[in-house]
Parts: C-alpha cells; structure tokens; sequence
C-alpha cells in the first residue's frame, strides 16, 4: 500500500492539521510515512498544502508532485493541483468553494460542499475534516479506532472536547 496525498487550501482552513492527522493514523497503523507541510508567509489567508506519503516501504521523497489522492478546499488550489492527480487517482473538493467541475475521466472526483455542511451543523472549521472523512470512506484507509486513537494524539488535553466534533465531522463526511 502506498499512498502520495496532497491536501490544498487557505491558510486557517486546517491543511496542516488534516494532513497531521493522516501522519498519525499512519504511526499508528506501523506504516512508513512523511508529513511536508508548505505554506506562504500570512499566517491565515495565505496558500498552503501539505504532501503526506504513506506506504508500507520506506519512502524515497516526501515532496508530492503527482498524488494518489487530493484534497481541494479552494478554487485556487482546483487549479492548481487537479490536473497533477495521478491517473487513476482521486480527488476531493469542497464544491462549496470550487466553482468549476473537472473534465478528466481518468480519475475519480467526488465534490461535497463541506463548507456548506460545516455551517449547517454548527462545527466551525471542519470542512478539512469533512473531506477527509470522504477520503477515508473511499479508500478505507484507517479504521475508526486508528482515527479516533490519531485525533486524541493531535488534539492536545485542553481542547479535548473538539475529539467529537472532528468525529463528527468525519461522519459526516463519510455519508456525504
């Protein structure tokens, strides 16, 4: 197994934090991994991604330049990255923000309003999670206790009760 995963978006929007969540479920998991997070020099507001590698092997280079998998959560980063996903790769958009439709038929692109469905429930600055909840639906990546145990590794004691919103927000995400 071998994962190449690129998460996309605005500064603030939790790229850093949904790619650390992979990295953990993956030491959990005794999975080799790399966790590269690029951001520009706004603190929010600004461009980020995040590349994280999961594999069974050790890994040659944590850049990724053609993912498996990607995350979208903003038209600039659409753009950007979806004509980089490797073919047969999916991709993960948030179509609240991602106006335009992909024209590739050799991946698989599912669009979920995230943004939209955070709003709805209340859960502030969960769109992250909730994209991530369809990937993990989609590929079966981790189990529910491995994202559970990943979530109360990166969550630090004080913000304990944000555990069930993120879990929630990964329901969501998967039934979306």
């Amino acid at each position: 197994m071998t994962y190449d995963i690129l998460l996309a978006g605005f500064g603030g929007q939790g790229i850093l934090f949904a790619g650390k969540l992979l990295a953990y479920c993956a030491l959990i998991d005794g999975k080799e991994l790399s966790w590269l997070p690029s951001y520009g020099p706004e603190m929010r507001g600004g461009t980020c991604n995040c590349s994280v590698c999961i594999s069974d092997e050790p890994i040659g280079s944590p850049l990724v330049l053609t993912p498996d998998l990607l995350i979208a959560l903003n038209q600039p980063s659409f753009d950007k990255f979806i004509g980089t996903v490797r073919e047969g790769g999916k991709a993960f958009i948030d179509s609240t923000l991602v106006e335009t439709k992909s024209d590739r038929t050799d991946i698989e692109c599912h669009y979920v309003p995230a943004t939209q469905m955070e709003t709805d429930a209340n859960l502030p600055k969960a769109a992250n999670i909730i994209l991530l909840g369809k990937l993990l639906k989609e590929t079966g990546m981790f189990s529910e206790e491995t994202v559970r145990q990943a979530l109360e590794k990166c969550i630090p004691p004080k913000r304990a009760h944000l555990i069930d919103n993120n879990l929630r927000a990964i329901k969501m995400g998967q039934e979306a």
